[in-house]
Parts: C-alpha cells; structure tokens; sequence
C-alpha cells in the first residue's frame, strides 16, 4: 500500500451539509405553513406510502418515494447521502463523537443487515398481500395532496425526540456510524436494492496505488479501496454517494460515473459474530421488536427497531462477557486475562437492565393481545356464561398490565372501562373512560363509543347534567349517531327540559 501522506479534508463534505440544512430549513418551513394557515401538504415521508397501498390515498409522501427509488435506480443512493434528515443526525453523532477521539467501529452482521429489507417488505408489501390472501377488493386510488392534520400519523414530541436519540445517536455510538441504516431503516431496504440495479456507480482509473484515504473518509463503511481493486468501481449496496472518497483521493483515481450495475456482484466481507451468535440476536431482535413496538401506546416503529437493534447486541455481548477472557467494544476493553473491568461491570450492568426492560415489555405485550382477543370475541357471542368468561379472561389479563406497567395505557383504561360498563360498575367505568379520552394519543376511532359508553356512567349514576354535557358534546361532532340522540333525549327528559 502507498504512502500518500495525510488525508486530507473532503471538500464535498460542506456541500453535503449544506444539503442537509437545507432539507431541514424545508422541514421546517413545512410544519410552519400547517401551523400558520390550518392546512398544507401532506408530509413528504416515505411512511406516508402506506397510506396510498392501504387506503389509496395518493399523496405527497407516496409520490416522493416512488420518485426516489427511481432515481435511486439510476444514480445510486444519492438521497440517502444527500437528503435524509436521519442521516444527517447520524452523521453529526459520529462528528461529534470524532471530536472526543471515539471514532464508533461498524458492526458487521449477516442477518441483521437483512432487517432493512424485511422491514420495508412487512411496511408496503405485506398489507397488499394479505388483502389478495383474503379476497378483498383494493382500494380505490384518490388525490390527497393537502391536509389539515398534518400530525396525525407522527408520534408525539416526547417519543419523537427519543426516536431521534436512539436511532440517530445511541445506535451510531453502539453499532457505527450509519448504524441504523445499515441494521434499521426500512426506507433503505427498498434503496439498497434499487442501488443494485443502477449504472451509477463510483468509478476507478489506473491511477489509483490502494492508499486507502476513500477507506479512511467513508462514512458508509464501505471498504472502498477494496472494492475499486477487485471489481474496479465500489458495488456495496450502503454507499450513499457521498463523494468523500472522490474528493480525497491525492491520485485523482475515483469517480462517479456511470458503469455496470452491481446485481451479481458483491465483495467479501468480515463478520464480527459466528453463525450461532447470529441465530440468537435474530431470535432476540424478532422478539424486542414485537415487545416494545407499540408499547404502551407510544413507541413507534423506527423506536423499537432501533431499540430491538441494541437488544440484540447487548445480548451477545453479556454471553461473551461470561465466555471470553478478553472483550472489546467500541474502544472500551471489557474485560481482561478472564476478568471483566469496572467499565465492563457498568456497561454489563445497562445491558442486563435493558434486557430486563425488554423482557418486561413483552411479558406486558403477550398479556394486552390475550386480554384484546378475549375482548373481541366477547363482543361477538351472545349474552350469557361463555361471555362471561371471556369478559373475566379479558378483565384479569387487562389488570395485569394496568398493575405490572411502568406508565399507563389508554388502551387498557378503555378496554377495563366498557368490561367494567358490562357488570354494572359505573364508578369505575367513569374513572377508566375519563383517563382514555383525556389521553390525546388515544385511538381516535374508540373515541364514540367511549363518549357513549362515559356519558352512560354519569347517568347511571345520577349525574343528569354531566351527562348531557357530554352526550350534547359528542352529538355535535357526530350529528347521525342515533344511539347518542336517544340518550340525550331520555337525559332531557329526566332534567325535564
């Protein structure tokens, strides 16, 4: 390998980040315009797809993605590179941590990295097949370009920022920069394929002595002198484009231009975890998802992916931490001769908390689908000793998460209230709806029957006023709902107006 001195600075690096500022000044504006005027566009976020594949419901977001995946089949992953604001928080993490001499050390997984792909598989591609499986008709595409609710399918301020810290600062300092999309992004598993078919490609000329500087300054991980050598252009599907590699290289070997698509073509790599390790962080990522997605009514996808993501890791690294006499990671050393460092014992003792949380999380998730199963087919049997039962199955499993939560979930305060409504209990029934539909995350949908079902309590209970206020209420945003009418009827009559 030559010596070519120093690396020097990339000067593509400051117009990538003034890409990046300006998509967030973007942003930024966007959520402005709703704010200021009531309405805008429709978010332009890949998720917004589903939308358009479930309901057909065409929209900004839709339009965007297709658009990107097009031209991501003909350039490369340029978006990713240039226009991602997770990447650009991803990016300013590992900056960051630069700064404090830690330069995070990617973690190479095979069937991790095919969580990506399966992700975006399960987002756009299972719910059609499911409809094809049960023989329902799809829905019919329609225009929606603007709405007033804009919102309405992001998470709240509180788990937004989380999202934003783990994803894009916790999962780089653990797994390497680009961490989560490498092991997390569903958006990049439909990029990273696309990326395989495309002609653009960053090139090599005879120019090039393998000095690797485009090495050093790739933050994709990409190996790229490598790559250049054995197939003379970089084939890796997580390049983003990022022109780093181009604008260091002291022998002005590289650039993008247009080649060979990468179908069947990809460089050999070196995997940090043995077959059997890999099994066991599959296995323990497939269940952290399905635990902590969803939780408590707040955890959001990309959250539990990126937390699932860290599950899996730390699982392995408390089994070599009990197996191996010496463990490194990320720059901290673990354990020595067979004895694990303060460090280690600090780094063991957050990992097997976090495990704990995790297991916590889906003892929680098993016991609220067993109490909503038991719900729902209450629902659908007659009155009578079978519904009973069930009504006593869901109520128990239902408590359980109520007692055994760290924080408390609409969900199980609307499901304990309408069981409480069946046996009579309308003091509880009133404390159980009151916390649901003071929550404004709250499903929406449940909302009229818990109005009814709430307002029914007050009445019960002798409350005649308060329960006109709030049948009056729920008449007003829903006009034809006969049930509400009859009660507010028989309400009046009883306050004699």
């Amino acid at each position: 390998m030559a010596n070519c001195g120093p690396v020097r600075p990339s000067r593509s690096t400051k117009w990538r980040v003034a890409s990046l500022i300006g998509v967030h000044l973007l942003v930024a504006a966007h959520v402005a315009h709703w704010w200021v005027t009531g309405e805008t566009i429709t978010p332009v976020e890949p998720s917004e797809s589903m939308q358009t594949l479930e309901l057909g419901l065409v929209n900004a977001g839709f339009v965007f993605f297709l658009a990107s995946i097009l031209l991501t089949l003909v350039f490369g992953r340029f978006f990713c590179g240039w226009a991602c604001h997770l990447v650009a928080l991803q990016d300013l993490c590992a900056a960051a941590l630069k700064r404090l001499r830690l330069k995070p050390k990617p973690v190479r997984s095979r069937l991790l990295s095919c969580v990506p792909l399966l992700l975006a598989l399960y987002m756009f591609v299972w719910p059609s097949v499911a409809r094809a499986w049960q023989r329902r008709s799809a829905p019919t595409p329609q225009a929606h370009f603007t709405t007033t609710e804009f919102w309405a399918t992001f998470p709240g301020p509180v788990m937004s920022i989380l999202t934003l810290l783990v994803v894009g600062g916790l999962v780089v300092w653990w797994l390497g920069a680009k961490g989560f999309c490498t092991y997390g992004c569903p958006y990049g598993g439909f990029f990273a394929v696309a990326d395989r078919f495309a002609p653009g490609r960053i090139l090599v000329n005879e120019n090039c002595d393998g000095c690797a500087h485009c090495t050093a300054v790739c933050t994709s991980n990409v190996r790229v002198h490598e790559e250049v050598k054995l197939f003379k252009m970089v084939v890796d599907a997580g390049c983003m484009k990022c022109l780093d590699c181009v604008s260091v290289c002291p022998k002005e070997a590289l650039r993008f231009g247009f080649g060979k698509p990468a179908l069947t073509t990809s460089a050999r790599r070196v995997w940090d975890f043995s077959w059997g390790e890999e099994l066991v962080m599959a296995v323990i990522g497939l269940g952290a998802f399905f635990a902590l997605r969803g939780l408590y009514n707040a955890v959001p996808m990309l959250l539990a992916v990126g937390l699932a993501a860290l599950a899996t890791t730390a699982s392995v690294l408390l089994w070599r931490l009990w197996r191996r006499p010496v463990i490194t990671w990320q720059h901290m050393l673990l354990a020595r001769d067979g004895r694990v460092t303060p460090t280690g014992w600090a780094v063991a003792s957050l990992a097997g908390l976090f495990l704990l949380f995790v297991a916590h999380s889906g003892f929680l998730q098993v016991m609220l689908r067993r109490g909503e199963q038991a719900f729902g087919l209450a629902q659908r049997v007659p009155p009578g000793t079978e519904q009973d039962a069930l009504c006593a199955t869901a109520t128990a499993a239902f408590a359980r998460v109520d007692g055994w939560g760290l924080v408390r979930d609409s969900r199980v305060d609307y499901a304990l209230g309408m069981l409480a409504s069946r046996t009579g209990d309308w003091a509880q029934t009133e404390a159980r709806l009151a916390g649901f539909l003071a929550d404004p995350t709250a499903p929406r949908d449940w909302r009229k029957a818990a109005d009814l079902t709430y307002g029914n309590a007050l009445y019960q209970q002798g409350r005649f006023a308060d329960a006109e206020r709030v049948f009056a209420a729920l008449l007003a945003r829903e006009p034809e709902f006969a049930p509400a009418r009859v009660r507010l009827d028989e309400v009046r009559q009883r306050l004699k107006r």
